[in-house]
């Protein structure tokens, strides 16, 4: 299946296919878990049924323009385009708070790039932080399977001043400012403590 963004541009997937298998060499210890939007979402989930909060991935608006029926009981989607950029990864709401975040990973060690994120995603964030909505990015970096929550205030101040600095964020400077989460397994990305004590602590 072909899916477009709004400028036509193919949307490229880096996801494995299952019938795709890798040696054993080059096999990691991030590769034997979840993605972190599988993690994310799973998490989301426990919160829901534990009460805790309500947060979920955003869906994302698709056209679709191309459809094959082999069967007349099945249809196949051959082509189709995002009908808008996207915002930010999920949204919801924990104690009477608008809660919005974006999910990024990266295989580099010791920095974080900037061009994983975009203009209107950060746009989106200062808009959200205008109205006192808590907003933040969850940060995995694959080959340590760490995660950090860094609140977008920060966020943003690194991706603005990479017009005229550096590319990418020092992950010394996402562990000063940010805050790791523990990685367990339910829920997996436990970050709602981390957001207790980053956005309703006195």
């Amino acid at each position: 299946m072909t899916i477009r963004y709004p400028n036509g541009k193919r949307f490229e997937t880096s996801t494995v296919k299952k019938n795709q298998t890798k040696k054993p060499n080059q096999i990691t210890y991030s590769n034997r878990g979840m993605t972190l939007e599988e993690d994310i979402n799973t998490t989301n989930e426990w919160y829901v049924e534990q009460g805790l909060a309500v947060i979920h991935k955003k869906p994302t608006p698709v056209q679709i323009v191309q459809v094959d029926y082999p069967q007349r009981s099945a249809a196949v989607i051959k082509e189709a385009y995002f009908k808008q950029a996207s915002t930010t990864d999920y949204n919801g709401v924990y104690k009477g708070r608008y809660v919005d975040f974006e999910a990024k990973e990266t295989k580099n060690k010791t920095s974080f790039p900037l061009n994983n994120f975009h203009d209107h995603q950060v746009k989106h964030m200062k808009e959200v932080l205008r109205q006192d909505g808590i907003c933040f990015v969850l940060l995995r970096f694959t080959t340590t399977d760490e995660v950090y929550l860094l609140d977008a205030s920060y966020l943003i101040s690194f991706y603005e001043d990479m017009k005229h600095s550096r590319k990418s964020i020092r992950k010394s400077d996402v562990e000063k400012y940010g805050h790791l989460i523990k990685i367990g397994y339910q829920p997996r990305i436990d970050y709602l403590p981390i957001v207790q004590h980053a956005y309703f602590s006195e």
